[in-house]
């Protein structure tokens, strides 16, 4: 009996370790070139990328779910997935609620993209995501913040004249800016805020955490982060 004990606890320790290494991987599937929906309807981008890269080096079995920007943290902390992976610049205010991994993105540019290079950015109006760095920087320049849940939806509000112009991450707006044929145009000065992007988790996650930064380290040791970096962003990207 105390052998058949033995053996079930084993077994149950067993199936919990094996449980725990499965890791869901959460992030917004609507930011490109960082995260998005491919035809086949799978998470792809720089992050899908990255993400199972850093499983692949800590031995790790990841699951991709997706997740509505303006909820993402919340859903984080209430344990609907285990990381937050979606272009999240570490900032003091998010690390009050969450914590970060060290960062995969440098701290890069944020810019204006609008109809006009002389679109009034200080006084007029103004459209960026909600729970945005961006959005909280907008908010505090002069200007009237426009704030809508999805990315795609802040670019639209200047084609269709709601907005004066645009202010996101500068990676996600180049694209944009250099397919609309010279309809958008960049405005003012590119402006660097945040810390950077990392993986989030939550603050009682202290050994996962340990783990992705570990393999963060590994892929900017070896140079692969940077590569990568390029891939998705350019050969003009800034990198490690």
């Amino acid at each position: 009996m105390k052998k058949l004990l033995t053996a079930a606890a084993l077994l149950a320790l067993t199936a919990g370790l094996s449980q725990a290494q499965t890791i869901r991987m959460g992030t917004e599937g609507a930011y490109p070139p960082y995260n998005f929906i491919n035809d086949a309807g799978e998470v792809d981008g720089f992050e899908r990328e990255l993400g199972d890269e850093l499983c692949k080096r800590a031995e790790l079995t990841c699951e991709w779910v997706t997740n509505e920007w303006d909820s993402i943290i919340p859903n984080l902390v209430s344990g609907n997935y285990d990381t937050i992976i979606a272009g999240m610049s570490i900032t003091d205010e998010r690390d009050k609620v969450i914590d970060f991994t060290q960062n995969y993105i440098p701290p890069a540019a944020s810019a204006y993209a609008a109809l006009s290079a002389d679109a009034d950015l200080k006084g007029g109006v103004v459209a960026a995501q909600t729970a945005t760095i961006q959005a909280g920087y907008v908010a505090e320049s002069g200007a009237t913040l426009l704030e809508y849940p999805t990315p795609d939806e802040t670019v639209a509000a200047v084609r269709n004249g709601e907005a004066d112009a645009v202010f996101a991450d500068k990676d996600f707006l180049a694209p944009i800016v250099a397919e609309s044929g010279g309809e958008l145009v960049w405005a003012g000065q590119d402006v660097q805020i945040g810390g950077g992007i990392g993986v989030g988790v939550r603050e009682s996650d202290t050994e996962l955490k340990a783990t992705f930064d570990k393999a963060i380290q590994s892929m900017k040791d070896d140079g692969s982060l940077n590569a990568m970096i390029k891939k998705w962003f350019g050969e003009d990207a800034l990198v490690f």
